[in-house]
């Protein structure tokens, strides 16, 4: 998908989608997904498959044992989670190493897992969720490439994410959201998944969906992960504020949102 006209004249470079994540999103499409030919694209790239693995065998996922290959790793975790696994280190090839990156990345793979299975438990798209919560802060990694030094003081000086976006839009006229949900639906990802990232800040900060936002079951489950990871105790309000008006049942919402909280806290307790 083209970037749009209005981004290209700012001259901030939105990186393409890797050949390899082209495969996989063409391979994912497929109603009978070929695990077999997955696993064989991931495991074919080998600085791919080699950070697959070690992100796979990290604590966030809580594995009892050591998982030695892509296969296996699809029987113990299931073909989405792995394909997320996969366009998250896709991602984050796309840009240089940064220390400022660092925590980015962390957020992003939480909160994507966060996303991914509460949108399983309330029968939404499981894998658009997913990938919503990895993008949401990648035009963050897009301001960086484009302008490191500009923008690490930009991040610096800004309190919020509401803070940071403003301070964007005066100094590079776009913001990380808009850039965000470019690079979303330059990669080819579900409509439902741009508009997450393109609202996230807004939502997030008020509670309100913005009226022009009409897919909202995905930012729904944004606003509930955000809460999970800044402020647990909220999560229940959040919830109980966010389900309604994207028309998401709230005691579903509220069950889930706790099974899958539980699920992160007992992962990252037997961390290695």
């Amino acid at each position: 998908m083209p970037v749009q006209p209005e981004l290209r004249t700012l001259e901030i470079d939105i990186p393409s989608q890797p050949e390899s994540l082209v495969k996989l999103s063409l391979l994912l499409a497929e109603d009978e997904i070929n695990l077999a030919a997955v696993s064989a694209l991931i495991e074919g790239d080998m600085a791919l498959a080699s950070a697959v693995m070690k992100a796979v065998n990290s604590s966030l996922y809580g594995l009892k044992g050591r998982v030695q290959s892509v296969q296996q790793a699809v029987t113990y975790l299931g073909m989405r989670e792995v394909a997320a696994i996969t366009f998250e280190m896709g991602l984050r090839a796309a840009f240089p190493p940064a220390a400022e990156l660092e925590p980015l990345w962390e957020r992003a793979a939480r909160r994507g897992l966060l996303m991914g299975r509460l949108g399983q438990r309330l029968s939404l798209d499981a894998w658009a969720a997913h990938s919503a919560g990895l993008f949401e802060e990648c035009g963050k990694a897009v301001l960086f490439r484009h302008a490191p030094d500009h923008y690490r003081s930009m991040l610096r000086a800004s309190r919020s994410d509401s803070d940071l976006i403003s301070l964007e839009a005066t100094g590079f006229g776009v913001s990380h959201d808009v850039l965000g949900a470019a690079l979303c639906e330059s990669w080819g990802l579900a409509p439902a998944a741009a508009a997450s990232v393109r609202h996230h800040v807004v939502l997030q900060a008020s509670g309100e969906f913005p009226p022009q936002m009409t897919r909202r079951s995905i930012g729904a489950l944004s606003a509930i992960a955000a809460a999970m990871l800044d402020a647990p105790d909220t999560v229940d309000a959040v919830v109980e504020k966010i389900a309604p008006q994207a028309e998401l049942d709230v005691t579903l919402a509220l069950r889930g949102a706790r099974v899958v909280q539980d699920q992160l806290a007992e992962a990252l307790s037997h961390g290695r």
